[in-house]
């Protein structure tokens, strides 16, 4: 039962989290993980590759995509071969707007601090 608390701490700390970084950046988490996915792809990614590599389901994903597509962050292109798929990549605003993304402008739970600073000092 001890687990069950914990994970329940964590996950109150992450919507906590969520929710400033909404406030803040005017996106959801979500969102800003799939524009951090088409960033590092540099090029027009599919769907389904973004739904695999942001772990989003392909419904979810799909919502997350037309947010910032509505937001004009992304751009859906149709497949030169096959019609009916969708490949998705950064406007020059959603370049802009990830740019100004930056996790430090929000506040972190402390019960995650430890988490963020250990998982930032091995990215360095």
């Amino acid at each position: 039962m001890k687990t069950i608390c914990a994970m329940r701490e964590i996950i109150k700390a992450i919507t906590r989290f969520e929710a400033s970084f909404e406030e803040v950046h005017q996106l959801s988490l979500n969102e800003a993980i799939v524009l951090c996915a088409l960033q590092n792809a540099g090029e027009k990614v599919a769907a389904t590759v973004l739904s695999r590599q942001t772990e989003l389901s392909p419904s979810h994903a799909s919502k997350v995509l037309r947010s910032l597509e509505e937001k004009q962050l992304i751009v859906r292109s149709v497949g030169d071969l096959d019609k009916r798929q969708m490949y998705f990549h950064l406007t020059p605003a959603g370049e802009q707007r990830i740019k100004a993304l930056d996790a430090e402008k929000t506040e972190i739970p402390q019960l995650l601090q430890p988490l963020f600073e250990r998982l930032t000092d091995q990215n360095s």
